[in-house]
């Protein structure tokens, strides 16, 4: 049996060793806390959450195929909720017993005389030691390294609030009844703004671009069903850039309006352009006047901020919600070059493999819009059959050719939404459904959540109930009553066939 290293027990990891596990591996799980979870174990070393902090995706998308979130659940689960959700799940599959706790990994590097890859760690007592593995996959999260940018005058912030990033927003009942500058349009940025405005707090909001607010729920129905569906990453491979989204920009605007509406500025026309964002409440505060947005900031004087519009504004404190960089300080130099990573980049094949690195593999690397673990499920999927020989591992000129096409977008957004990367790595695990095998399931395999479950209807690792219940998690929160699709889905399934050129896609749209 092959012993294989994982760094990291957040949810990648944790779903990496799962599939490496039922494909005859012996996964060694590296996590340098206490505990599984991640950013949702509220370790403040480690976790950017909140006390307060929900999922921003509901229950349904924000969760493994294996294991459904206890019932009655909140549709949107506390931070506390999602640790305890992880830790059934590392114990469902027997990953606690294979969790190295409170290991840090210090280096990673090939072994040049005996192959392999090896690992120097540090456990919690101070101890060092090194171990040698065929295959590592990294899987230390995105979001550890907190991105503060440069603005002028920033060292001389003395408001007794302090300056802080998001990720050290740990205690909210100290910002209550001062005025607090919230900088950024990120999720966390916005959430964070709301949860103190409605603490209490006076809050101003600058960002660099107003960018288009998903709220949470539209019309009672998850946000992820609408935007984040198949049918919308189908159409992003088929139909012109503009017209999509023009699309999205409409059902955007329909379900939670245009930010200008509420009080804020007006994003650019094309929603590409603008941007997308998600917060629930953050529109509505702005147009109660508890939020009030600003332009980016120009310049900090002591405890006086300065905006690109000439005016300025006294602030108690300054939370940045400004993004995270790119950080794996365990990486060796041989592969930090061959990767070319910085703070933004590193040179991966769909994310996950590089040509020059055999036997090592990243997961949940990407700045993901939208529900993240069927994405870290199907991309651990893809790692172990690859690796176990269930499915063709890519080819070095597949491989490369992977390399040049990340390379041409460095220096772009590096976002990429979760239903367009669930299909990538479907497709190459073997596990996309074919709607036409699923006339029943039509409507829910378009329209329907993009969960994990969908992708077990059909190839390695089926489920026999499969069908049912994804039938059932299409029915929840009362957003598809039926199987039949509604004329306006009917219309874009019919599109959808016009710009494949697919008859036979034609044919099985008419025969629903």
């Amino acid at each position: 049996m092959a012993k294989v290293a994982v760094i990291g027990a957040g949810p990648a990891g944790l779903v990496a060793a799962r599939y490496l596990k039922s494909e005859g591996f012996e996964p060694a799980i590296f996590e340098r806390g206490d505990r599984v979870g991640g950013q949702w174990t509220g370790d403040p070393r480690f976790s950017g959450v909140w006390p307060s902090m929900r999922t921003n995706t509901a229950r349904i998308a924000t969760a493994f195929s294996d294991l459904a979130h206890p019932q009655p659940s909140q549709a949107y689960p506390t931070n506390q909720a999602m640790q305890a959700y992880l830790q059934a799940y590392a114990e469902r599959f027997d990953l606690i017993p294979r969790t190295r706790f409170g290991t840090a990994v210090k280096r990673l590097q090939a072994d040049a005389r005996n192959g392999g890859w090896t690992l120097q760690y540090k456990t919690q007592d101070g101890a060092s030691a090194a171990e040698t593995y065929s295959h590592v996959v990294v899987a230390a999260g995105r979001f550890s390294k907190p991105a503060i940018p440069a603005v002028p005058g920033l060292d001389s912030f003395r408001g007794r609030g302090r300056l802080v990033h998001t990720f050290g927003y740990k205690h909210p009942e100290r910002y209550r009844g001062r005025r607090v500058l919230v900088a950024g349009g990120s999720v966390s940025a916005l959430e964070v703004a709301s949860d103190l405005a409605m603490l209490g707090a006076s809050v101003i909001s600058c960002q660099r671009r107003q960018r288009y607010v998903l709220p949470k729920l539209f019309a009672g129905v998850p946000h992820e069903n609408l935007v984040f569906n198949r049918f919308n990453a189908l159409a992003g491979e088929y139909f012109p850039a503009e017209a999509t989204a023009q699309a999205l920009k409409d059902l955007i605007t329909r379900g939670g309006g245009s930010p200008e509406q509420f009080g804020a500025a007006r994003p650019a026309d094309n929603v590409f352009e603008g941007g997308l964002t998600l917060s629930h409440y953050f529109l509505p505060l702005v147009a109660e006047g508890r939020i009030v947005v600003k332009p980016w900031l120009s310049a900090i004087e002591g405890t006086t901020v300065r905006f690109a519009d000439g005016s300025s504004e006294e602030v108690d404190a300054i939370v940045f919600g400004t993004g995270y960089d790119l950080n794996l300080p365990f990486l060796g130099p041989a592969v930090r070059r061959a990767l070319d990573l910085d703070a933004q980049h590193l040179d991966l094949h769909k994310l996950t493999f590089h040509p020059g690195l055999p036997g090592l593999a990243f997961i949940g690397i990407a700045e993901i819009h939208g529900p993240n673990l069927p994405v870290f499920e199907l991309q651990a999927r893809w790692i172990a059959y690859a690796w176990s020989g269930s499915r063709p591992m890519p080819s070095t000129e597949e491989l490369e050719a992977g390399i040049r096409t990340y390379r041409a977008g460095r220096g772009g957004p590096q976002g990429l939404p979760m239903n367009a990367l669930a299909l990538m790595f479907a497709r190459e695990a073997g596990v996309e459904p074919e709607p036409q095998d699923w006339p029943d399931l039509a409507r829910a395999l378009f329209f329907g959540p993009l969960s994990g479950l969908s992708f077990r209807l059909s190839g390695r690792d089926r489920l026999a109930d499969a069908p049912q219940r994804v039938m059932h998690e299409a029915a929840a929160f009362g957003a598809m009553p039926s199987s039949a699709l509604t004329p306006e889905q009917r219309g874009q399934l019919q599109a959808l066939a016009a710009a494949r050129q697919d008859a036979a896609f034609a044919r099985f749209v008419d025969g629903l």
